[in-house]
């Protein structure tokens, strides 16, 4: 029971490091807004809480280290500087290591601990303290009092019987105030019933306490902060000898009338949300997908017998599983902001490593995505911004020689785009450097010294694998892997990315995605007996090939839509399909990197749900195929990678002609 208490504090442990970063490096732009400062006090306060109340004690020793630091600057006693942003966010790094060594019982860095805090206490110019885990230290806190004179508190908790089931030690708490000050602890046994009645799992004992500190009342408020609605904690200023009146302080508590036993009336509050583990969510868009796949065969088999019962009752059912199938899949939706918030701390940590001052703006971030998409965004935008920073932002020497403002900025933006999500992360840098770009594209053989490629098929040609214009190979970049990464992670994501820049005013690259993985909306179409899935979201439209057609190519794969030249693949032969052709095949437009190339297939059936299968690995390697769905009838479809075929198309006609196939038109090579 203990361990999954733990388990829950490890969780919201997360979400609070989450919180303190982003409020640190905001801190950093913004040091005098108290609001933030209180933001980060907070953050650290509670973590410090929480893990002395869940046994952390090295977290929670820690912790109260940074604190002490951070109450002087909210006291105004010691400023915020790069320095103790620095330092608060290596200390935040060390929380998080803290944390994961007690996952995997592996050893923490002890000396590393030290050191921070050594730092913290040269910062503020105080003596480094031996430090005792939270707890077990019965001397008066190194905080400051409120006002340097000793007060004396009568306190009386009463914790509710259920606090153990909670994860709570109330023995923690009262070394806790122990902290504060001098404590004469009386416990009350009256309750304890006899010990055949006695159940391990509740708690019958209560607490009467008198202290003696200099600090306030807030600071033994915050002690009880998570004991819960239901137990009771009463706190009274004891007279002193000048007459005094005892003032009785309660916190802000729904808790037990004083002296009275019987519990106050109060309101129940509604439980706004519930923390849901992500494997229960995958289980459930699992389920909910193979529901998908249940309800097509039923319409299917309504519509075979043409029994109107039949029909009626399947189309209800398509209903309410439409319905489960959009409530599903958003509830695995997040916003993009969690993943911007992690970019901002990469701006930071980079910038001061390479001598920059760049500043990131982020827009959007309240954009949903699933979850599991949202996981695999993180390495591609990594690469982009150690690339922006690295390549694309000047020093500010240089930026100010060419008439720039001193801080460089990168600007990371999210949209939704029909089905899809719009992410564009930009940079006012220096640029691309096409003569770079085309002198490198040589070198490895990716074109022909005397090839003249347009823009867009030019800066493509950073995405290769191995291309880097860099001279120089340092640990941030240099080795030519960054954006071969970045456009395998969207490809892999179902995506499409591009890349426009202008020279000595910056770059930007853009990709859109879909916003899940689990299901999405196609165009079923078939070749033969094989059917295969396009994703919709790339689709255009469709049209008709003739012979005729065919004919007036004169060998080209080249079909005029209303005036424009548009370059065909046939996934027949591509896929070796044999059979009879039809005289009227179907061309399916789509976009592709900014370009329109047809996809010739002999029917298009229709609109189809997609519930997406992996391939199994004996068909991992598989080339222009990326998964697999199955239909109403029980049979297979294979879903088409259509990026990768247009890739491969472009591989071919570049052997062939020694140029990108595709012009900025969109006409091919005869």
């Amino acid at each position: 029971m203990m361990e999954h208490f733990r388990q829950t504090f490890r969780e919201e442990a997360d979400e609070l490091l989450v919180e303190l970063e982003h409020s640190l490096l905001e801190l950093e732009q913004n040091p005098a807004d108290d609001e933030l400062i209180d933001r980060v006090f907070r953050a650290m306060h509670t973590l410090k809480g929480s893990s002395s109340m869940f046994g952390f004690d090295d977290i929670a020793a820690f912790s109260h280290e940074v604190e002490t630091v951070l109450d002087l600057v909210r006291d105004g006693k010691t400023g915020v500087t790069k320095e103790l942003i620095r330092l608060t966010l290596l200390a935040r790094d060390q929380i998080k290591a803290m944390i994961k060594v007690s996952v995997d019982n592996g050893e923490l860095d002890v000396e590393r601990t030290e050191e921070l805090v050594a730092a913290f206490h040269k910062l503020v110019g105080t003596a480094l303290p031996v430090l005792v885990p939270a707890g077990l230290s019965s001397s008066a806190s190194s905080q400051p009092g409120d006002s340097g004179l000793e007060i004396v508190y009568a306190i009386r908790f009463r914790p509710d019987r259920d606090i153990f089931k909670r994860g709570l030690n109330p023995v923690h708490l009262l070394n806790d105030l122990h902290e504060l000050g001098l404590c004469r602890i009386t416990a009350k046994t009256n309750d304890i019933p006899p010990l055949a009645d006695l159940d391990p799992e509740l708690c019958y004992l209560q607490w009467d306490i008198m202290l003696t500190t200099t600090h306030g009342v807030d600071a033994i408020r915050d002690i009880f902060m998570f004991v819960g609605e239901e137990s009771s904690v009463e706190i009274e200023v004891i007279p002193r000898e000048s007459g005094e009146e005892a003032r009785k302080i309660r916190p802000e508590l729904p808790c037990q009338a004083a002296g009275s036993g019987k519990p106050r009336t109060k309101a129940i509050k509604a439980i706004s949300s519930i923390r849901v583990a992500a494997e229960k969510l995958d289980h459930l868009v699992n389920l909910v997908g193979e529901l998908v796949t249940a309800q097509a065969r039923l319409s299917q088999t309504a519509l075979a017998h043409n029994d109107t019962g039949l029909i009626a009752l399947a189309e209800e059912i398509e209903r309410l599983t439409e319905g489960l199938r959009d409530t599903a899949l958003n509830v695995r939706m997040l916003p993009i902001g969690g993943t911007f918030g992690r970019m901002r701390r990469l701006v930071h940590d980079l910038s001061s490593e390479l001598g920059k001052d760049v500043e990131l703006i982020t827009e959007g971030a309240e954009t949903e995505l699933d979850k599991a998409v949202i996981e695999r965004l993180a390495d591609p935008l990594v690469h982009l911004i150690r690339n922006s920073i690295d390549h694309g932002i000047e020093k500010s020497t240089v930026r100010m020689a060419a008439g720039k403002p001193p801080c460089g900025t990168i600007r990371l933006t999210a949209a939704y785009s029909g089905a899809s999500v719009l992410l564009t992360l930009s940079d006012d840098g220096a640029g691309i450097d096409r003569e770079a770009v085309h002198a490198r594209g040589v070198k490895m053989g990716l074109i022909s010294a005397g090839t003249e490629l347009p823009d867009r098929d030019l800066l493509n040609l950073i995405f290769a694998p191995g291309f880097s214009t860099s001279a120089k190979i340092t640990n941030i970049s240099g080795r030519g892997v960054g954006m071969d990464v970045v456009k395998r992670g969207v490809e892999a994501l179902r995506g499409a990315i591009s890349i426009t820049s202008t020279r000595g005013e910056g770059a930007t690259v853009s990709f859109r995605i879909p916003l899940t993985l689990a299901i999405i909306e196609s165009l079923l179409v078939q070749i033969g007996t094989t059917n295969f899935v396009v994703p919709l979201s790339l689709v255009e439209e469709c049209i008709e090939l003739t012979r005729t057609d065919v004919a007036q190519a004169h060998g080209r794969r080249l079909v005029d839509v209303r005036g424009a030249i548009i370059p065909y693949i046939s996934l027949r032969e591509r896929f070796g399909i044999g059979g009879i052709q039809p005289e009227i095949e179907q061309i399916v437009v789509v976009e592709v990197d900014g370009k329109r190339i047809g996809l010739v297939v002999d029917h298009v059936i229709g609109g189809h749900q997609t519930v997406i299968k992996s391939l199994g690995r004996l068909f991992r390697e598989a080339q222009g195929i990326s998964g697999a769905t199955m239909l109403g009838d029980g049979t297979v479809a294979l879903i088409l990678d259509v990026p990768q075929l247009v890739g491969d198309e472009e591989v071919l006609e570049r052997r062939t002609f020694g140029n990108a196939p595709f012009t900025e038109k969109g006409t091919m090579h005869a």
